[in-house]
């Protein structure tokens, strides 16, 4: 008999409550802080973080910075992706440029650009940016091979301008691919941006983290490491929902 998959999220949810539990338990016998971070310390700490719109602004701060980030992402990621899908010289002459650059962790750059643009917004949009644009990238290069050639040969039979074959055919042909690479580049730079909000920011989930740190507030730490777990998830769920339902 099959079961519903929102009967199995819930169950793989209370495995994971129950992991947790019993690890924080175990580790309690020999640390007595541990207990700080178990389920009921922490849920009750995230509902008075929420009830009391503590986190409002470092959420409203993170989901920003996420935000722009991924539109410059879009802006530079797609048409570099376009360009490179249609050219094979150009293909061979990056990809072992980009697979260098896309293989240095973001975070290795943050003293070089915390150097150069100096703290607050500025480096943390370069760094998610810089993280988000290879799926993009490779996303869009991969839906431009994909698209069947016949399709190009029929534009240019009807001696379609460059801008047509891009509008009517070349975009809807990649938007999948596009959407794709967009959903990879959410899960990085909501992985990425967490240290990044450490970079002399006043507000932002990363910097929450730091600032519970420093005042050894342990639970309130663990309650904003599940809330930025929930939020990541329902960010995935609704890239995935996007994704489906604008490909109807």
């Amino acid at each position: 008999m099959k079961k519903h998959p929102i009967i199995l999220n819930l169950i793989g949810l209370l495995i994971l409550l129950s992991a947790w539990s019993l690890g924080i338990a175990l580790l309690a016998e020999r640390i007595p802080l541990a207990k700080l971070l178990a389920p009921t310390p922490t849920f009750a700490h995230l509902y008075d973080l929420l009830i009391h719109n503590i986190m409002t602004e470092h959420i409203a701060a993170s989901m920003m910075r996420v935000a722009v980030s991924l539109l410059l992402a879009l802006m530079i990621g797609v048409p570099i992706g376009i360009l490179i899908g249609q050219s094979k010289w150009l293909e061979s002459m990056s990809s072992g440029a980009f697979q260098l650059l896309r293989m240095i962790s973001p975070l290795s750059w943050m003293p070089i650009v915390v150097m150069l643009l100096g703290i607050g917004n500025a480096p943390i949009f370069f760094l998610l940016t810089f993280s988000a644009i290879w799926p993009i990238i490779l996303s869009t290069i991969a839906g431009i091979k994909s698209i069947n050639p016949s399709w190009l040969q029929l534009g240019q039979s009807l001696s379609a301008t460059r801008i047509e074959m891009l509008k009517h055919i070349i975009f809807p042909a990649i938007l999948s691919a596009v959407l794709n690479g967009l959903r990879l580049a959410i899960g990085v730079v909501w992985i990425v941006l967490v240290p990044c909000e450490m970079l002399g920011v006043n507000e932002g989930l990363g910097y929450f983290i730091l600032d519970t740190r420093d005042r050894l507030a342990y639970s309130e730490l663990m309650a904003a490491i599940v809330l930025i777990g929930f939020i990541g998830w329902a960010l995935d769920a609704l890239a995935r929902a996007f994704r489906q339902d604008w490909l109807k």
